[in-house]
Formats: C-alpha cells, structure tokens, sequence
C-alpha cells in the first residue's frame, strides 16, 4: 500500500497500491484487499468494495488505474500517450464490461457522469479533468510525458482482467484482435 486517503461519501476510504510493473499490480490489489478484510474483521468493522454501496448523492468507488508504458514515461511520451488514449477510445464498450465483475452493471450505478465521473455511455479524456474516462495529470501535460489514469474500472474489478485488458488495447496493433466476449 503506497497511500491511502478519506473520500466524499460517508466513511469511504481510498488506498493506493504501487507502482507495480505489469501483472503484479494484480497481485498487489489482491493481497491489500485480502489484508485489509483480515484487520477490519480483527476490528469489527465492515468493508465492502462495491462501487456504489449507498445510494444518493455523492461519489461512488473506482479502482482507478495509472498506466504507462516506456516510451510514455521518456521525452515526448505524450504522443504515446495520446495514441494510447485513441486505442482506449475505440475499445470503450468492450472495457465498460469488463471493468466489472458484472458485465457493466456496476459501473452503471457509479459512471454516471456525475460525481466526478463520465459516463460509461460515452469517452472522454482530458488533462486535470476528474470528470472523464481518461485522465492525463496536469503536471504530465505539462512536462510532456509520463502516465495517463484509466478512471473507469470499478473498485470491484478483478486487477488481472483490467491490465490484461489495457495492455492488449495498447500495445497490440494487429487489427484483427478483439477482446474477448464475456459468456452469461
């Protein structure tokens, strides 16, 4: 766990795990996951990651995920990075679904386009904006490289699914590949 912090809904809290390379962010999201259910039952307390777990009108919870690649990450890595925002931009069906253990409904509670969130009907991106898909970090815009944050996955995602999913959308360009279909 690299942070944590309070949140707008009532006893919501945020932590951060990383920088994890590659699929060991999945690993690190389970293992904090697993660790923080071991001590809130040690205290009585409940945890729950649902992405929306009181309705009304605040913010719900999302596993939002910094990525980057090398390239991104060097002088003019914002070319990169803003090629890796297009290839988002056409697999943004696809990453909805799979974002949620649900197929989409989760996020359908939470990706509104309210509270700080887009829509899940919709693709956005934008530099410093918390109200989009895809988020590039004022001071990234600013040097000119570095990372983008996917705000889209749910905090109920399954890690392995997400970064998978990333990965493949952007840093494979054969045009015949298509994520896979989930089954019901």
């Amino acid at each position: 766990v690299s942070g944590t912090n309070a949140e707008v809904m009532p006893a919501q809290w945020e932590f951060q795990v990383g920088p994890c390379e590659g699929i060991s962010m999945g690993d690190d999201l389970w293992m904090a996951r697993y660790i923080l259910e071991r001590v809130a039952e040690d205290l009585g307390v409940v945890v729950t990651f649902d992405p929306k777990p009181i309705e009304g009108d605040w913010n719900g919870a999302g596993a939002h995920c910094n990525y980057s690649t090398a390239v991104m990450r060097e002088k003019g890595g914002m070319e990169h990075i803003e090629a890796a925002i297009e290839k988002l931009r056409k697999r943004h069906d696809r990453h909805i679904v799979d974002y949620d253990p649900h197929h989409g409904n989760d996020n359908k509670r939470r990706l509104t386009g309210l509270h700080e969130t887009s829509s899940m009907d919709s693709f956005s991106a934008g530099v410093a904006n918390r109200g989009s898909s895809i988020r590039i970090p004022r001071e990234v815009a600013a040097q000119g490289y570095g990372y983008l944050e996917d705000r889209r996955p749910s905090s109920n995602c399954d890690p392995y699914v997400v970064t998978g999913l990333i990965v493949k959308t952007t840093c494979l360009d054969e045009s015949s590949w298509t994520p896979e279909k989930k089954t019901k």
